[in-house]
């Protein structure tokens, strides 16, 4: 568990961190390199696009605590359209933000947003950019219970809570208990966060499967599932619209439920400030390292450190450490299942992919089912940092 929040000022873009593979054997060198190819446009600046975030100290709300988040929402938006009407220039706002920082997303000028930028109630103005997936490629073996959760551990997540921040769930998928209705989805602006990726339902049935008799077991089974949709079905989102869904979560979920994050890439200071302001209302946040063979510090939110957020690196099925793996610690607190982990998919199915993007499920799993106190069953061989990383379980 980490107790500091670290922000450094260094700017790049996302890349994709989701794995795959075609069987359920570890994966050679070969493999790694082919499903951890980024797309060319990941990290890519969308013209004319800007994430302003307002310094606190100069923004308060009328009813800080009596507000509901719509409320909330609406409060940043007056201000926003007050804000540039003030300044006589031409503006599109795309998201707002009001829980876990305030601000919002905006289309303007380069000239305007320079101006933004020597405004001293605004923190960051920083260029939106995408984030684009890795394609997974399914190839489901013929298990029950995965290694990796065989590994881990298993019981009943019933009565508990998880988040998935992805490309959607799979809504109706017979091996699932889904709550569409608390859910959003940020791509289509509409309540019904389905999955035509895949990604998102895979890491799904890692953290809650039910325990029945087909598919596979998740680690907390039975766990209700909260899909918060802000990737598309290429696994691409705006930098802004993943931050929409952070803020969604910090307003909507409760402390001690827990939210999985497999996404990340390169550092970019406004979602790494959103997760560490979600995670201080109690909610568990599971990040994944990322499968750059980097120091996960250059990574968001890998990087971001608090007592309610865990930054999970990926082992094979012998406790190696997976050479596609970022590393460091901190921020990375545990090592888990990552290398062809079979699980949930979408339209009904199942996959076996690979990543730390499948690794961060299982803590998340765990997170549920130990409250937050995960515990250590021995250290993950061959951490490329020197200072082996201990194996979370319930």
């Amino acid at each position: 568990m980490k107790k500091r929040f670290l922000l450094l000022v260094a700017l790049t873009g996302f890349v994709a961190i989701t794995g795959c593979q075609k069987s359920d054997s570890v994966l050679n060198k070969a493999d790694e390199v082919a499903f951890i190819e980024s797309d060319p446009q990941n990290g890519a600046i969308i013209e004319g696009q800007y994430v302003v975030v307002l310094n606190e100290t100069s923004f308060k709300f009328s009813q800080e605590k009596a507000a509901s988040y719509l409320e909330k929402q609406n409060e940043v938006k007056q201000i926003a359209q007050s804000y540039f009407k003030s300044l006589g220039v031409n503006y599109e706002l795309k998201q707002t933000y009001a829980e876990t920082l305030k601000g919002f997303c905006v289309k303007l000028s380069k000239e305007d947003a320079e101006t933004l930028k020597n405004d001293n109630s605004i923190k960051y103005v920083l260029p939106d950019r995408m984030y684009v997936m890795a394609k997974p490629v399914p190839a489901p073996p013929a298990e029950s219970i995965p290694w990796g959760i065989t590994r881990v551990g298993y019981g009943s997540g019933v009565g508990k809570t998880a988040w998935i921040i992805d490309t959607g769930v799979d809504l109706d998928h017979p091996d699932l208990t889904v709550n569409a209705s608390r859910g959003y989805d940020f791509i289509n602006n509409d309540a019904l966060a389905d999955d035509d990726n895949g990604h998102g339902s895979h890491c799904a049935g890692t953290v809650a499967a039910i325990d029945n008799t087909i598919g596979v077991v998740g680690v907390a089974a039975g766990a209700t599932i909260v899909p918060v949709k802000v990737l598309d079905k290429r696994g691409s989102g705006a930098y802004s619209v993943i931050i929409a869904g952070v803020d969604f979560v910090g307003a909507n979920a409760s402390a001690g439920d827990a939210a999985n994050m497999s996404l990340g890439g390169g550092v970019y200071e406004a979602i790494d400030l959103a997760v560490y302001n979600a995670s201080q209302k109690g909610i568990f946040f599971s990040l994944a390292a990322g499968n750059e063979t980097d120091d996960a510090n250059n990574h968001s939110p890998a990087r971001v450190n608090g007592p309610y957020i865990w930054t999970i690196s990926a082992m094979d099925v012998n406790d190696n450490f997976a050479s596609f793996s970022n590393y460091g610690n901190p921020p990375v607190d545990f090592c888990e299942p990552g290398v062809s982990i079979y699980s949930t998919y979408m339209n009904g199915g199942f996959a076996t992919l690979s990543g730390t993007s499948m690794a961060a499920p299982h803590m998340c799993g765990i997170l549920l089912m130990t409250n937050g106190h995960p515990v250590t069953d021995g250290y993950v061989n061959n951490d490329p940092d020197g200072n082996p990383d201990p194996i979370g379980t319930i």
